[in-house]
């Protein structure tokens, strides 16, 4: 929903209590040439084959990172835990993951390096990620910023005219306050932000954006719907003819034009000068050749109808979602975004992301899964609080992998690095 100027200050205030916006401002800041030759380059091992991977996961253990349930070396055998997460339990299906990184973020809650896990099947996956982010942390990293809240269920009700929707939408908003408590009742992370309203003829869709803290939070924002619905039909005077829990206006598992201009989910901006040597030494390219590039695939995305304008963020955030015990399906609404390339006046890349509908979370749902936690682990974002930080590394990953297919197409590297990353020995894809 687009934001209010009460909404807006609230916002602004609530972060306020924490950390001013000067502070905040400074914190955002990309490292400084000085601050980049100081950088430790520890590297893993990026051999293929059982070599590698013991080197890579030595790697790990020497920086205290728990990674027993990835390597196996943990055999799972709790088998009530996936209650709440399946359905008739036979198996695992096994995902490869690979590791990514370091990645730079300066944000308002993610500050510094990361090694990120992305669990794939598509070769040069992972290698192209690497390379943007290799690329974004010599530059000295990629401001990422995690700027509003809001997931959404939109139920439906049908009345006899339209005269009785106009006496329910007043009623409604008569009672907001009762709403907001009933949630306050109904969840402990929960927070009601707004009530808004789209009337078609006799009936109307009410959509609640509520805050759900560190949980994605579908299944939270349906329970406490219903509670609001339930006090609804006992309160209000006139019961509608038709009423459902979702009327599929709310963007749930869909790219949608609405989701895309508000937030569904949290709205999560980012962004990376990178030097124009950096550019040529790293992605073999020009700042010039990638904004050519990007407007004329700006252009093409724009004429097939597509929601938003991007190059492949679901590549990233899927693998990552995998990984970490997200809401894959999510990918639908979560990938939507707007990359922007250009060359500045100094002549270095400006690139940028916006992802408007990050559905996101890191409690609940398959986040205390053995693997996906140890996954959560690495990047420091399982828990209580991480929420928010694990969204700004979301976005920075997205824009790192922008970043670097965009810098292959512009030179024509982009089949050859598939053709010798993404193709089995036998010849097969």
């Amino acid at each position: 929903m687009a934001k209010s100027v009460a909404y807006i200050n609230n916002v602004i205030h609530e972060l306020e209590k924490v950390q001013t916006l000067e502070s905040v401002s400074k914190k955002l800041s990309p490292l400084t040439k000085e601050d980049i030759e100081k950088l430790k380059h520890t590297s893993y091992s990026t051999k293929p084959g059982k070599v590698g991977y013991e080197e890579r996961t030595e790697f790990l253990k020497a920086k205290d990172k728990r990674i027993d349930s990835i390597t196996k070396s943990q055999h799972f055998e709790d088998f009530d835990s996936l209650n709440g997460n399946i359905e008739n339990f036979i198996g695992m299906a096994q995902i490869p993951i690979g590791l990514a990184g370091p990645l730079l973020v300066n944000g308002k809650d993610a500050s510094g390096d990361y090694h990120i896990p992305l669990a794939t099947t598509e070769g040069a996956l992972v290698a192209s990620y690497s390379r943007g982010m290799k690329a974004c942390r010599l530059s000295g990293g990629i401001t990422s910023v995690c700027l509003v809240e809001g997931v959404q269920r939109s139920p439906f009700f049908k009345f006899d005219n339209i005269a009785t929707v106009g006496i329910f939408i007043k009623w409604v908003h008569e009672h907001s306050e009762m709403f907001k408590q009933i949630v306050t009742e109904t969840s402990r992370f929960a927070k009601l932000n707004e009530i808004n309203s789209n009337i078609e003829g006799n009936s109307v869709i009410l959509t609640f954006e509520f805050q759900t803290g560190d949980a994605a939070g579908q299944n939270m924002v349906t329970i406490c719907t219903d509670r609001i619905c339930n006090y609804i039909f006992k309160n209000f005077k006139i019961q509608p003819r038709e009423w459902y829990i979702e009327s599929n206006y709310s963007g749930d598992k869909k790219a949608t034009a609405l989701s895309f201009s508000n937030v569904r989910g949290k709205k999560v901006t980012a962004e990376i000068v990178l030097p124009r040597d950096i550019v040529r030494d790293v992605l073999k390219t020009t700042p010039e050749k990638i904004e050519k590039y990007w407007i004329a695939s700006t252009l093409a995305v724009t004429q097939s109808g597509a929601i938003g304008a991007q190059g492949h963020v679901a590549n990233g955030l899927t693998a990552l979602f995998i990984a970490c015990g997200q809401d894959v399906a999510c990918i639908s609404e979560s990938s939507v975004g707007i990359t922007r390339m250009e060359t500045n006046q100094d002549g270095n890349l400006y690139a940028a992301l916006t992802l408007p509908s990050l559905i996101v979370g890191t409690i609940g749902g398959g986040t205390n899964l053995p693997t996906q936690k140890e996954c959560l682990e690495l990047i420091d974002c399982h828990g209580v609080g991480k929420a928010r930080k694990f969204a700004e590394i979301c976005c920075a990953v997205a824009l790192a992998g922008e970043i670097s297919i965009a810098s292959a197409m512009s030179v024509d590297h982009f089949t050859s690095a598939h053709e010798k990353l993404g193709r089995k020995k036998d010849g097969s894809k």
